[in-house]
């Protein structure tokens, strides 16, 4: 059996799991005896969701920014260049295969939402092609924009229907993957490593969750520097370990380990500069915006290098 698996929460979204203590209990004890297999089986599944949701929600952004720009277009107004979508296979959704038993009652509740969120997508890629073949043969002039509209339409109701069913996935598969979790470590050598860079993974998210949202909607010194501290406590309580395992096969995770904490120290000192940048004008600009979600990509890949 497998006893070193990936564990990272791969997507910055913010995630309220609601369910009372009795109903956590029944899930975790479900996940209990269905046994180490169906841990990992579990585990696996949310890693796999979770990067597809991230990479098919970058996807989705692009074209509702090109639909935007094509109704734009279409009325004649002037779009010096259209956003670029790049063609998005998604890798991780072809892994998942079916829901696990794991998730005991809510298998069949996953299962219906999966299949909404994979009809979602493909329906958002089908209006992107036929709205891109509308605005690449100028067909817009026939009829004044009128079928951009409807297609922005369409595909802003359908981003909006994945956004929720991707949103309620997540929240259904988080009790059960921490359960899993908790099963998979529990004699694990490198279990305080893991957990406690879990930790800053997890203020890592919460981070770039609050930083999509003023980047939209305007900076809050305030709130930004209450991540910042938070997430500054992380990083420093996981750097200060001494990584000490003595398993042999694990000697090699030293560095890695090391590199993960080296790269979230880098991503502190871009969030410094991002507060300090944003502060005069009340916004974050689009460099600092593109340069913490490097060094978060870079944090994550470092993370799911040790972990795994």
């Amino acid at each position: 059996m497998k006893k070193m698996m990936m564990i990272a929460l791969a997507l910055s979204v913010s995630v309220t799991v609601v369910s009372c203590k009795k109903g956590l209990d029944k899930i975790e004890n479900a996940v209990k005896q269905a046994g180490e297999d169906q841990s990992q089986a579990i585990i696996d599944f949310n890693n796999n969701f979770l990067e597809s949701y991230k990479s098919s929600s970058r996807h989705i952004d692009n074209i509702i920014k090109y639909a935007e720009a094509a109704v734009k277009k279409s009325k004649g107004e002037t779009v010096y260049s259209m956003p670029v979508v790049i063609n998005s296979m998604d890798y991780s959704l072809s892994k998942i295969k079916g829901v696990p038993s794991g998730f005991d009652s809510e298998q069949k509740i996953i299962e219906a939402d999966l299949n909404t969120y994979k009809a979602k997508r493909e329906s958002i890629e089908k209006k992107y092609e036929e709205l891109k073949s509308y605005i690449t043969s100028e067909d817009y002039k026939d009829d004044q924009g009128a079928k951009a509209l409807a297609l922005q339409k369409d595909i802003d109701a359908e981003a909006k229907a994945f956004f929720t069913v991707g949103e309620n996935i997540v929240t259904k598969i988080k009790p059960a993957t921490e359960a899993a979790e908790e099963i998979i470590l529990k004699d694990h050598p490198m279990r305080d490593y893991i957990v406690s860079s879990k930790s800053v993974m997890n203020d890592l998210d919460a981070v770039m969750d609050i930083l999509d949202k003023q980047y939209t909607q305007g900076f809050n010194e305030a709130e930004a520097q209450k991540k910042y501290n938070e997430l500054e406590k992380a990083v420093d309580i996981n750097t200060k370990k001494e990584f000490d395992v003595k398993a042999q096969q694990y000697a090699y995770k030293k560095s890695q380990f090391e590199n993960f904490n080296k790269n979230a120290s880098d991503f502190l000192d871009k969030y410094r500069k991002l507060i300090r940048d944003s502060k005069s004008s009340n916004r974050i600009p689009d460099s600092n915006i593109q340069e913490i979600s490097s060094s978060y990509d870079s944090v994550l890949n470092s993370y799911n290098s040790f972990v795994q």
